[in-house]
């Protein structure tokens, strides 16, 4: 069923099981995967409606001028999606999936609105600009990089980021990106040769806790075991200390890195069984059967 969310009119398809829905769930998006045919979320759909839940799946609204979709956008967007799925769906549950970026502006539409479960993928417990730090230092390390190189990565980044919030003159900050780039490790530091302008990452220090302990419903937290770009148990830290109001469930995904999929693939035929088996089983116990 194609439809829209929200007042930008974000094209939208909804897959309906076959009888009755238990409920539903509405799909947020990585940082890098903005449309609703995605592979992740086109599992979903493949997916959760023979088990009798229904998914929304969204193109994400367009960033402007190259710059990222605000959190706080995004959990308007979802908090629409949400709209558009009770009245497809009637009164059952619906909650929100998200993966990484996605998982964020999940959680923080469920501080703000009513949301009856949360399913998170890679979900950082830690800043923007810290999880970054910690993602691309892993990538060094990961490629055989030693120390030295790591603390120049380190130096960067938050010259970069002191930059960005306006504590360190573009001249300084653009000189130590100048010798990084001539560095063999430089394409994987995830940062252009010319440093951007401030203003152009929104969300570098949005802090999660206080969103995490905002939230009551029940929370499926699913990390790949290997996962490169999400500090797990700092995270996992996090979401203990602050989500007290919360039923947290969590669950490692065994030869998954940060997306649910084995040996890192891109594809449909790549999906962890195991993730399969955790996100059906705790979906299906915690939505009442047709008829309940």
């Amino acid at each position: 069923m194609e439809l829209y969310v929200g007042e930008q009119q974000l094209p939208a398809v909804l897959d309906l099981p076959a009888g009755p829905p238990r409920g539903g769930l509405a799909v947020l998006h990585g940082s890098h995967a903005g449309t609703r045919s995605y592979f992740l979320y086109e599992h979903l759909a493949r997916l959760l409606p023979p088990a009798g839940f229904a998914v929304l799946r969204y193109d994400r609204r367009p960033r402007v001028d190259g710059r990222d979709v605000p959190l706080t956008a995004q959990a308007d967007d979802a908090a629409a999606a949400l709209d558009v799925l009770r009245r497809q769906v009637g009164d059952v549950p619906v909650g929100l999936w998200g993966f990484s970026q996605g998982a964020w502006a999940a959680a923080l539409a469920a501080s703000r609105h009513r949301v009856d479960f949360l399913a998170l993928v890679a979900c950082s417990g830690v800043s923007p600009a810290r999880q970054m730090r910690y993602g691309t230092a892993e990538q060094l390390r990961r490629h055989g990089y030693g120390d030295a190189d790591l603390a120049e990565l380190d130096r960067l980044r938050r010259a970069a980021e002191a930059y960005l919030r306006g504590d360190l003159p573009r001249p300084v900050a653009q000189a130590q990106l100048d010798a990084a780039v001539e560095r063999p490790w430089f394409p994987l530091v995830f940062l252009p040769r010319e440093i951007p302008e401030p203003g152009t990452w929104t969300d570098m220090d949005f802090d999660p806790e206080p969103v995490f302990a905002a939230l009551s419903c029940p929370v499926l937290l699913c990390y790949g075991e290997t996962d490169a770009w999400t500090p797990i148990e700092e995270s996992l830290a996090a979401w203990r200390r602050a989500a007290r109001a919360a039923e947290l469930t969590v669950a490692r995904l065994a030869g998954c890195d940060h997306a649910p999929t084995l040996n890192e693939a891109e594809e449909l035929a790549g999906i962890s069984p195991q993730y399969e088996r955790v996100l059906l089983s705790w979906l299906d116990g915690r939505l009442p059967g047709v008829g309940s």
